[in-house]
């Protein structure tokens, strides 16, 4: 399995002339910038493997011994502006805070948006102030992330126990996580899967496709219809993995783009009529719903420290909503054309 987006997958081969030593030592004094506490934590949360085997951190290392382990991206020298943006924040406990993120806000500050994040919003929300060089390392408390025009849920982890407990069950596929789109076309089937490796699109970097099965990660999107219109459809995408733009990436893949989105071919008209009363429609659409019609509604997971299941769910957002309520006037009068 891979790890989410915001963990990098590293790997150590214990050298032959290795003398044993405990695995929690042979890793902090083989990882580089890399707190011992932070290994400590990599292991009690079950992140670490030894040939292919969970490890504890007493294990004691041999030579031809192969480590892996997911850790945090480490931070990349960017300064951490705090800045008094609003939140919507729908849950906060002493580990955890759920926010509702509009659609336009980008998460990570970086290629060209360093400041109007949510990280740093953030940051000023929880009164953190990181410049490049700071010691203090809580702004990688997001454990996942999604894109800038996607709207709903996402979980902060305030402490870095939380971070990688939650982490570790994005890890393992046992976060519940279900997003409502507006797709192009009417789709055949009720329900379905769409699996299929997602990698980036060698032809435009900003895009990811479909690959082959040796190549990028495993995607699995599973999808329910939830209302039809003829020439689009409402769906519930539950996501069983976690990759970049996953859901844009597998529904234009079956042929039914989001509505809207410009990057997979959702901004084009792909189903209706010739008539330019319906392009006028369709124009309209796009300006009611400037963005690709796709709202993380549903997020569940166990509670880091209660053990808890916590679920949260957001009401579609009025861009969306509103989309859809032209939507349910115009199949009320296709009848009439």
């Amino acid at each position: 399995m891979m790890p989410n987006e915001l963990f990098e997958h590293f790997r150590l081969n214990v050298d032959e002339g290795q003398a044993p030593m405990r695995l929690d030592k042979y890793m902090s004094t083989h990882m580089e910038d890399t707190s011992r506490s932070k290994v400590q934590n990599a292991l009690k949360e079950g992140y670490v493997y030894v040939n292919d085997s969970l490890a504890r951190a007493n294990y004691i290392v041999r030579p031809g011994d192969v480590i892996k382990f997911v850790m945090p991206y480490q931070r990349r020298g960017c300064e951490i502006i705090p800045q008094d943006i609003p939140l919507n924040i729908v849950y906060e406990d002493a580990d955890v805070l759920i926010v509702n993120k509009p659609a336009g806000m980008v998460v990570h500050p970086g290629h060209g948006n360093y400041e109007g994040t949510l990280i740093n919003a953030l940051s000023h929300y929880l009164g953190i102030s990181q410049g490049p060089d700071a010691e203090d390392e809580r702004m990688g408390i997001l454990v996942h992330r999604i894109d800038k025009d996607t709207s709903g849920l996402l979980a902060v982890a305030k402490n870095e126990a939380a971070q990688l407990n939650l982490a570790r069950q994005f890890f393992v596929h046992s976060i519940d996580r279900r997003y409502v789109a507006i797709v192009w076309g009417d789709i055949k089937d009720d329900e379905g899967t769409v699996e299929g490796n997602i990698g980036r699109d060698p032809n435009d970097r900003l895009r990811y496709k479909v690959c082959g099965e040796d190549e990028g990660k495993r995607a699995v999107t599973h999808y329910r219809v939830l209302e039809r219109f003829g020439f689009v459809t409402l769906v519930e995408c539950r996501l069983e993995t976690g990759r970049t733009h996953q859901i844009r990436v597998h529904m234009s893949s079956i042929g039914h783009p989001i509505f809207n989105d410009s990057r997979y071919g959702g901004s084009e008209i792909r189903k209706g009529t010739i008539y330019s009363k319906y392009k006028q429609f369709i124009s309209n659409c796009f300006e009611i719903c400037p963005r690709q019609a796709l709202h993380a509604r549903t997020l569940g997971f166990i509670h880091p420290v209660t053990g808890e299941w916590k679920q949260f769910d957001s009401e579609i957002p009025s861009d969306m909503t509103m989309l859809l309520d032209k939507w349910r006037k115009y199949c009320c009068q296709m009848p009439e054309e």
